[in-house]
């Protein structure tokens, strides 16, 4: 594992973290994330010796936790500037209806951990495709 790799390219989540509070709409987000993914693939198959699918799943749970945060703290921007969230929240059962914050936070580490696959098996084939310097 290398973690100075792993906390370096969750910068990007830490900046989408912010952006998506009221920049990047949400509509647009997946396009900002597929960049992201390839770049940190990349980054992961060229600097790492291996284990390229951990390193890229831990860099998405690190991500998790910026966004989770991030969004937590900013919630009422957040929602404000994301109406389908918004709406999400109103189809909720009646016990995580009342709690929002909690239903985001229970919901953002599966998301965080869906995306960890994705990121985990982008470095993995990115690994059998770059050359190592």
């Amino acid at each position: 594992m290398n973690w100075k790799i792993i906390f370096q390219l969750s910068a990007f989540g830490f900046i989408m973290a912010v952006a998506t509070v009221s920049l990047i709409p949400q509509n647009l987000e997946w396009i900002f994330w597929l960049v992201i993914f390839a770049f940190c693939a990349y980054v992961i198959a060229r600097v790492c010796t291996g284990k390229y699918f951990l390193n890229g799943f831990c860099v998405s749970l690190v991500n998790c936790i910026w966004i989770v945060a991030t969004h937590l703290i900013f919630y009422q921007s957040y929602m404000a500037h994301h109406p389908d969230m918004a709406s999400m929240n109103k189809n909720m059962p009646a016990s995580m209806a009342v709690h929002p914050r909690l239903a985001m936070a229970i919901v953002g580490p599966i998301f965080g951990i869906i995306s960890g696959v994705v990121l985990g098996l982008f470095s993995f084939i990115a690994s059998l495709i770059v050359k190592k310097t």
